[in-house]
């Protein structure tokens, strides 16, 4: 820190000078990451509740109410009348919030003291964060030839000390859908916690069904989905951080409580205790703007986009990974390695990531990815094959 004050202007060009040096995401290279630029709404609402403490509900009464309606509508697009969660900031706290719920309550109905997750391998890295911290052992389960989780794995790593079963609903390396559905049933017929990480697909699977879409059920309309982690700030469109995680039972928030004797409420099942409200007040207003009509017709002109990429990369020879469910793209070249593909394109300016279950060049048509951007890319494609 400075010894005396700095003006204010010289403060805001040295700032400038190094956000200079980020990726924009309206150029259109930027094309293996989950977000994307916010709708200028929601950051016009984010601004006005950036004072707003969620972790003391009492002194914000009306944030908080706007944080439980987020979460009612989200629930409604997952099929729950009745839904409980939170906005945190992202799928990682989420998805740390929901292996806490399994672990507790297996540890209070079950009395597991040394217990086990059962993920698969496609799984988000989110889940080993969760198992250091909570001192649990990761079970992987195997993918089938799609790609997908195994459920015969599933059932074969079952023991005794298995606190929950997690599926994805929306991969994060090639935007896959597990079946969920069959594996609803095995945790019920169980008794074992099941959570679905829909961090990215959540918020556009309800939405592509919605038009027409032939998309498997992952949500709490199965009986044996115990919680849903969905990302506003991904496809929703609105600002990082907006994470959501989705309770059937409010019973998983209370195992999770801890007292909070100094603040306005008696007791706190978040992973952190100070919350910024804004973001559960853009969530509310960009989902207000949009409906569910908008975000259908967005997720329609991603699907667009994403199979006029999928076939530029047929006619040219690429060898795709998979037929997309979801708007991502994975592919190679049929006679050179990855990662010299990825080093190509980097030369050329565009900003991929290459996936590791299978290696391949990994492509996520967000909101910031034009019908132009994808021409120029397979335009460079072409030069390079």
């Amino acid at each position: 820190m400075d010894e005396k004050p700095i003006d204010k202007e010289i403060i805001l060009e040295e700032l400038s000078e190094m956000h200079k040096l980020d990726y924009d995401y309206a150029d259109g290279r930027i094309l293996g990451s989950m977000c994307t630029e916010a709708h200028p709404f929601a950051k016009e609402v984010y601004f006005k509740f950036l004072d707003t403490n969620l972790g003391d509900p009492g002194l914000f009464k009306g944030t908080n109410l706007i944080e439980r309606k987020v979460i009612e509508s989200i629930g409604e697009l997952l099929s729950i009348e009745n839904p409980y969660g939170n906005i945190v900031t992202g799928g990682t706290e989420a998805n740390l919030m929901a292996i806490r719920a399994a672990r507790n309550h297996a540890r209070k109905y079950k009395g597991i003291t040394d217990g086990e997750i059962i993920i698969p391998a496609s799984a988000h890295f989110s889940f080993k964060k969760a198992a250091d911290m909570l001192n649990l052992k990761i079970v992987e389960a195997d993918l089938d030839d799609n790609y997908k989780i195994d459920v015969e794995s599933v059932k074969s790593l079952i023991s005794d000390n298995t606190v929950a079963i997690v599926a994805i609903a929306g991969t994060t390396e090639l935007g896959l859908i597990d079946p969920i559905e069959e594996l609803s049933k095995v945790a019920l017929e169980n008794n074992i916690y099941f959570h679905v990480d829909a961090a990215f697909g959540g918020f556009i699977i309800p939405f592509l069904r919605r038009i027409g879409f032939d998309l498997p059920v992952f949500d709490f309309s199965l009986e044996g989905v115990c919680s849903i982690t969905v990302d506003p700030h991904k496809m929703g469109l609105a600002p990082i951080p907006a994470g959501g995680i989705i309770f059937r039972e409010e019973e998983y928030l209370q195992v999770m409580a801890v007292d909070s004797p100094y603040l306005t409420v008696k007791t706190q099942s978040t992973i952190v205790g100070t919350r910024l409200g804004a973001s559960s007040a853009a969530t509310y207003a960009i989902m207000k703007y949009f409906g569910k009509e908008g975000y259908s017709k967005l997720a329609e002109e991603l699907m667009e986009t994403t199979k006029f990429f999928k076939e530029g990369l047929d006619e040219l020879g690429y060898e795709v990974v998979c037929e997309p469910e979801l708007n991502i793209v994975a592919f190679n070249h049929p006679d050179m390695e990855t990662n010299v593909l990825a080093e190509k394109l980097e030369k050329l300016g565009w900003k991929i990531s290459v996936a590791k279950c299978p290696v391949a060049i990994r492509v996520v048509l967000m909101n910031h990815i034009k019908l132009s951007h994808i021409k120029e890319l397979l335009e460079d494609l072409k030069e390079i094959f």
